[in-house]
């Protein structure tokens, strides 16, 4: 990931591989500051200035590309504070006719890694920090339609400088859904509907 996103690491980044990221937990994440671009790990969860306590109010895993723009808690950080999240894939899940969750699981048709477009925000209050961030999302393209109307908003390498204030104005343009990456999808097992449940079974089909 260094690598590829030419961006020096922190030395307190997750561990890897991970096959079950769930809220609250830490992620790897990308920022520009400084002129030199950053590695480092954040909470998976924003949380707004005004939250007294980390568990107040609802839990801010996505931001919608519609109106992050206006909310309150995005803002500020969709003009000033934006990262990237890679992933190889990540799930979505659907309903049967008893009502039970199918989880699918959705990754790149070219075997890479997606890179998610984020919002981020340092959260303090009483000598508790936490760096934390949200996975910016937008109306589903023809291939994610199939299983859900929305989809993290997933970024090219082209896109990067731009999303991370390298490259100047016109962020909020990338926020769209993506046409010209194919996506593939396959149902996985019900196991990862829990938090606890870790490990590459998790993303082989079913």
């Amino acid at each position: 990931m260094a690598q590829a996103f030419r961006a020096s690491p922190s030395n307190d980044l997750p561990p890897v591989p991970r096959y079950n990221i769930c809220p609250t937990q830490p992620v790897a994440t990308i920022i520009a500051r400084a002129g030199a671009r950053h590695i480092g790990p954040m909470r998976w969860g924003f949380l707004p200035h005004w939250y007294k306590h980390a568990s107040d109010g609802p839990l801010l895993i996505n931001a919608r590309a519609e109106t992050i723009a206006e909310k309150p808690a995005f803002r500020e950080a969709a003009r000033a504070r934006r990262c990237l999240i890679p992933a190889s894939g990540f799930f979505e899940w659907t309903k049967d006719a008893d009502g039970n969750r199918l989880p699918w699981y959705i990754r790149p048709g070219d075997d890479r890694f997606l890179a998610f477009a984020g919002v981020w925000q340092i959260w303090e209050k009483d000598q508790t920090r936490h760096v934390t961030c949200a996975i910016v999302t937008c109306a589903a393209n023809p291939v994610m339609a199939q299983i859900h109307h929305r989809m993290p908003v997933i970024l090219s390498p082209e896109s990067w400088p731009l999303w991370l204030g390298e490259a100047g104005h016109g962020a909020a343009a990338l926020m769209k859904p993506t046409h010209d990456r194919a996506l593939q999808f396959h149902r996985v097992n019900a196991r990862v509907n829990s938090n606890r449940a870790e490990g590459p079974e998790l993303i082989e089909p079913i």
